[in-house]
């Protein structure tokens, strides 16, 4: 249960740090480790196709230091459903945090 729940602040992040600037997995790992979550690729390479899947994000390669490195974008439905997870959370925020 726990990791279900962590799973989906992850997306959030992933989607927050999408609509900044285009994300890549290995700077999402470290991203994520920042904020206390503990991924490896087996998880967040998933989550990445299951976004992409989604119509969340899009992928696009580039070579970096002669490698090819995939960076996401939000795309407009993203934008639009991590718009709407802020207002959830802001109200979960409220009630949870604020009202104690």
């Amino acid at each position: 249960m726990i990791r279900d729940l962590e799973l989906a602040f992850i997306k959030i992040h992933i989607l927050h740090h999408a609509d900044k600037e285009g994300v890549f997995g290995i700077g999402l790992m470290a991203e994520l480790a920042r904020h206390g979550y503990g991924i490896g690729p087996g998880t967040l390479y998933p989550t990445l196709a299951k976004l992409e899947k989604g119509g969340f994000l899009t992928c696009a390669a580039r070579t970096v230091e002669h490698k090819q490195r995939k960076y996401y974008h939000i795309t407009p439905k993203g934008r639009a459903l991590l718009n709407n997870m802020r207002a959830k959370l802001k109200e979960l925020y409220q009630e949870v945090i604020e009202e104690q």
